[in-house]
């Protein structure tokens, strides 16, 4: 079997596909034939080098799968061999097959695709943490979403108003505006217009009880600002240390010198609480299970329906990463490893 490599820090010349065994079952875990992987920016940023949690190099990224069980551990017996199944793998994911935790995998039902499944585990189940518990999110509450048309924020967007919201507020380059708007968001161009101000204008000047942030820097402080008394921040990544598909030192080191250091005392006299979010390191996984359940429900009654812009073959994981890096999707983007 085949998977992809990132073999050193660096750009899209650092990853490779190589050649090996079938991975060997631990008695709790279960071999899937893996037909789609889920990219995450997160994928771009380990490459780089710019990701804290992630392996040593080298390694073969990849948090998200679906595909079909094609090997048992001796002690699971909770699924059979032909099962559709997707999994939040951890790593390992961009691989033809991978073993992976059975408490970490979950039965597919036949009306879901595999681009749909694949499209889920990360982006839904992050917004659906960030939002539902620990944001404890009411209806008639209103959300700043940034990256709106990436797959987060499409998630976001589609839980929220599944949830309730009030007003959804997105921003995104003025070339994905109607994308968003169609998403049912109030478009803010990024490059134009200050989110800040259109936050408190179209909330009487309160701002807004949530506010997701992947740009990461002196961003987020922008981000609280938006919030109004009782607000909730939550920061999920850090994108603005990513300018291209080189690894750039020096976007890395800006990032991390902007990043505000939250002051409690401030944050106790206005209500405002910071959440750190990266379900890759979330341990408690009843918790993760409890999501996956709840988000298959809305899949199933339409509450939700990921958007998958593109699907590369896996042989194409380089053109896939660099379409991320031009900033072009609207929604997920996959690998295919389905074989042929």
């Amino acid at each position: 079997m085949r998977r992809i490599v990132y073999t050193k820090k660096g750009g899209l010349d650092s990853i490779d596909i190589i050649e090996d065994k079938t991975p060997k079952l631990s008695p709790n875990e279960v071999l899937i034939q893996v037909h789609r992987a889920g990219i995450n920016f997160a994928d771009l940023m380990m490459r780089q080098g710019l990701y804290g949690a992630a392996p040593n190099f080298p390694f073969t990224p990849g948090y998200e799968i679906a595909g079909v069980i094609i090997g048992l551990g001796k002690d699971v017996s909770k699924f059979s061999e032909g099962d559709r199944v997707v999994s939040l793998c951890g790593f390992g994911g961009y691989s033809e097959q991978i073993a992976v935790s059975d408490d970490r995998t979950f039965l597919l039902p036949d009306e879901v695709s595999f681009d749909t499944a694949a499209a889920m585990p990360v982006t839904y189940a992050t917004a659906y943490h960030m939002l539902k518990h620990l944001g404890n999110f009411q209806k008639g509450d209103s959300i700043l979403v940034h990256h709106a048309a990436g797959g987060v924020g499409t998630a976001a967007a589609q839980i929220g108003r599944h949830l309730g919201a009030s007003k959804i507020i997105g921003t995104s380059s003025a070339e994905k505006s109607d994308f968003v708007r169609e998403m049912g968001m109030i478009h803010v161009d990024r490059e134009k217009e200050d989110f800040v101000l259109v936050c408190k204008k179209e909330t009487d000047g309160d701002g807004v009880h949530h506010a997701l942030d992947p740009v990461g820097g002196n961003h987020l402080m922008r981000s609280y600002k938006s919030l109004r008394s009782g607000g909730r921040l939550y920061c999920f990544g850090a994108s603005s240390a990513v300018k291209g598909s080189k690894r750039s030192l020096i976007s890395a080191i800006k990032m991390w010198k902007s990043t505000p250091k939250f002051d409690p005392l401030r944050m106790m006299n206005s209500n405002k609480a910071v959440f750190g979010v990266h379900l890759g390191t979330w341990k408690d996984q009843e918790i993760l299970a409890q999501h996956m359940i709840e988000l298959e429900k809305l899949l199933r009654e339409g509450g939700i329906n990921p958007i998958v812009d593109k699907v590369f073959r896996f042989e194409d994981v380089s053109k896939a990463q660099k379409y991320i890096h031009d900033r072009k999707n609207k929604g997920k983007v996959l690998l295919d490893f389905s074989p042929l």
